[in-house]
């Protein structure tokens, strides 16, 4: 699928190490923020959050660890922040991140144009589509991807503050159990030019660094049951 997209996906991530609080010294649990070759499935870096800080600025150090030149670097939505786009597109790479209400005002534009065009068959608006259905695990997942150039739209909340904003993306997850049917809507903000195929196949390999890193160290290295603190082993 990387070669489909035609770049290396580099999913950026945090995760919680469960175990290694320390109720007697006061420490809460480790968070690590971590760097994911999807393509070669391996780390590239992890940085430590502080104790009294975040994700928002473990990202940025990570980044910098980093040569992203020519990459397509995907973010949940604690790093949609313009300060993160900005260096990764300083960085000569492309970013997807994720949109949500932690940007109140945009999310909520976002949302609602796409609502409004979707319910009009996006009527004089040039639209990429892409749908693709997977079946697995005793379900039917289907994922429909519409990307829009952002020159489309009208001005968004911000929306200089974006550098090299060109698209925005709007995916709709509708999964079938056998029990229910779940449906999901997720928008994106992109540096990529507005190609739902190439836009929804980075996207999907954002759940790479889920999948091949955090359910590994947890189920195969059962990372979430160490209690070792001492040491390199912090």
């Amino acid at each position: 699928m990387v070669e489909t997209v035609g770049a290396q996906v580099i999913p950026i991530d945090g995760k919680t190490l469960k175990g290694s609080y320390n109720r007697e010294q006061g420490r809460s649990a480790i968070h690590l923020v971590s760097a994911w070759a999807s393509e070669h499935r391996l780390v590239l870096g992890q940085v430590k959050v502080s104790e009294k800080s975040n994700e928002i600025t473990a990202i940025p150090a990570l980044l910098e660890l980093l040569n992203l030149a020519g990459c397509i670097i995907t973010i949940d939505a604690m790093g949609t922040q313009p300060a993160i786009a900005t260096q990764i597109y300083n960085a000569k790479a492309n970013y997807v991140l994720a949109l949500k209400a932690n940007h109140p005002t945009l999310y909520g534009q976002v949302k609602t144009w796409f609502e409004q065009a979707q319910a009009q068959g996006f009527e004089g608006i040039t639209v990429s589509y892409d749908e693709r259905v997977e079946k697995g695990h005793h379900r039917t997942e289907k994922r429909l991807v519409w990307s829009v150039s952002i020159s489309q739209l009208p001005t968004l909340d911000q929306q200089g503050d974006w550098v090299g904003l060109q698209s925005v993306v709007m995916v709709v997850r509708v999964r079938h159990l056998w029990n229910k049917t779940t449906r999901e809507v997720q928008f994106y903000l992109t540096s990529l030019e507005s190609d739902a195929c190439k836009l929804g196949q980075a996207i999907r390999l954002h759940w790479s660094i889920e999948n091949g890193l955090h359910w590994t160290l947890d189920v195969t290295f059962a990372e979430d049951d160490c209690r070792v603190r001492t040491g390199h082993a912090i």
